[in-house]
């Protein structure tokens, strides 16, 4: 009674291992099927003889029969999950074969699960047990697959010897130290698990670039008329004014000399310095001088505010030895100029008599001075080509404006002016060749007849011809206040500085 009794209990252990074993039994995809494998004793259901059927053809595949009963149906662990792609070092190297380390080894998890049951499972063929039990670097397991075993001595643990390769290049270890030789013949594509640092990237980025990727500015809304009010953008006449405006705030790599000539007196020089200074001044917002070059004596005190008693080239040159000193000031040199409120410039006049005559050297250090204080420099020259300060203003011009006006003497004082100075050289040519017409007409100037023949030659020979309207303030023949002017007299003088300043851009940027 008690042998029968224990063998029951036996028979049911036994029952119970087979039935864990089946459930828990590993299904990698190189394990083949064990003919040493027997049914178990106890009878089944014909599904169950089915499933063991399909078993045998499919060891470990027994999840995959129809489940026909709940009691049958496998636990949800024992699905295969699907897994991310695995990394590139997991791979079997093409020249190597499938590596035994880069398959999951599940059989060390179950061999606590394994320990009990019958040596049926143990019986496994010589080449599987060499191929799931072998070393797992080294021999046959690393380097190939069983059949490439099997046509091995068995004493080999390495292939035959290659011709010499390029040593690899380190791959990094632990804390990113790199490997030694023996380590990377085991790891050629690093340590599994262990990414390798990538090395910083030198960026440099210029300033340049920087500033071209940052996000250009919104345009301010308009500043007249109802879009002012409606806050809309600009229209085209408002906005090719602030165009022109950017254009004559120009910044300059040196101090700039524009001289204002024409032999003919009464042509407009004075009021078009005095303007084109004005419009220069507030565009820049300052840093601008006139300059009245008369070899004997000027109109420009006449047509100037007055701030400073001490405003002529006269005084200026007797205190020339103070105000060459190094420690001068901008303060010092304007105590001999007279300051223009309204349009932001200062003003440098001729002498008052006739006594001091201003000459070559005169000019020289007068225009070292004001070019070490000031940025744009308008000079505004007298009616005698001939003498020597008239000519070093011509030398030192880096653009030439010349006014006029639709008069007979007024146009013909200028085109032998141009004349004379095409015979003077190549610097002299360039210079004519970047010149700015700017014709300003008083009440009854305008010649239709002179403007139809001599307008195609002045826009020929120049760069360009600017109109400026008459204007009752100019022709008043007062101190030009620059507000004061019409708002159309004031966009083309406007217009003449961006004018200038185009052409004084492109003379700096030129070779010579």
């Amino acid at each position: 009674m008690t042998d029968s009794h224990n063998s029951g209990q036996h028979k049911d252990r036994e029952a119970a291992a087979a039935e864990v074993r089946r459930m828990w039994q590993p299904t990698p995809s190189w394990s083949q099927p064990d003919p040493s494998q027997t049914p178990d004793a106890e009878p089944v259901e014909e599904t169950e003889e089915q499933s063991d059927a399909l078993s045998q053809d499919f060891p470990g595949d027994a999840w995959s029969g129809p489940a026909t009963k709940p009691v049958d149906q496998p636990a949800p662990w024992t699905q295969p999950q699907p897994s991310a792609p695995s990394p590139s070092w997991t791979q079997p190297a093409a020249a190597s074969g499938a590596a035994s380390w880069s398959q999951p080894e599940e059989q060390d998890d179950e061999a606590g699960l394994e320990a009990e049951p019958a040596a049926a499972d143990d019986t496994a063929t010589p080449a599987q047990d060499a191929g799931q039990s072998g070393p797992v670097f080294g021999g046959s397991s690393f380097h190939g697959s069983g059949t490439e075993q099997a046509a091995q001595p068995q004493g080999t643990q390495f292939p035959p010897a290659q011709p010499p390769q390029p040593a690899p290049a380190p791959q990094p270890g632990q804390g990113g130290q790199p490997l030694s030789p023996a380590a990377q013949h085991f790891f050629p594509q690093g340590v599994p698990g262990q990414q390798a640092q990538q090395p910083p990237q030198n960026l440099s980025y210029r300033a340049d670039e920087l500033i071209q990727a940052l996000p250009l500015p919104r345009e301010a809304p308009a500043e007249r008329g109802m879009r002012s009010m409606l806050k809309l953008r600009p229209g085209s006449s408002e906005r090719s004014e602030r165009i022109a405006r950017a254009t004559a705030a120009t910044a300059f790599r040196r101090p700039v000399t524009i001289v204002v000539a024409n032999p003919k007196g009464g042509s407009g020089k004075t009021p078009t310095t005095l303007m084109l200074a004005g419009a220069l001044g507030q565009a820049r917002g300052g840093g601008v001088v006139a300059w009245d070059n008369n070899e004997l004596r000027g109109n420009m005190h006449l047509r100037t505010h007055d701030t400073n008693s001490r405003s002529t080239v006269t005084d200026m040159l007797q205190a020339m030895p103070m105000l060459t000193q190094p420690d001068a000031r901008l303060g010092d040199v304007a105590a001999y100029l007279r300051h223009q409120v309204a349009g932001q410039y200062d003003v440098l006049t001729s002498a008052t008599t006739t006594y001091a005559q201003i000459e070559a050297k005169d000019f020289d250090q007068i225009h070292r001075l004001l070019s070490r204080f000031y940025k744009v420099l308008v000079i505004d020259t007298g009616n005698n080509e001939g003498s020597s300060n008239w000519r070093e203003a011509m030398k030192a011009a880096d653009a030439l404006v010349i006014p006029i006006k639709w008069k007979s003497l007024s146009c013909a004082a200028a085109v032998q002016m141009l004349e004379e100075l095409d015979n003077q050289g190549p610097e002299a040519q360039r210079l004519i060749r970047r010149a700015i017409i700017a014709v300003s007409n008083g009440p009854g100037d305008v010649n239709k007849e002179v403007e139809k023949q001599l307008r195609p030659y002045f826009e020929s020979r120049a760069a360009a011809v600017i109109d400026i309207p008459t204007d009752m303030h100019v022709a008043a023949e007062g101190p030009l206040d620059h507000n004061a002017l019409q708002p159309a007299t004031r966009r083309a003088a406007l217009d003449l500085a961006a004018r200038v300043s185009e052409q004084i851009t492109t003379a700096l940027n030129t070779p010579r």
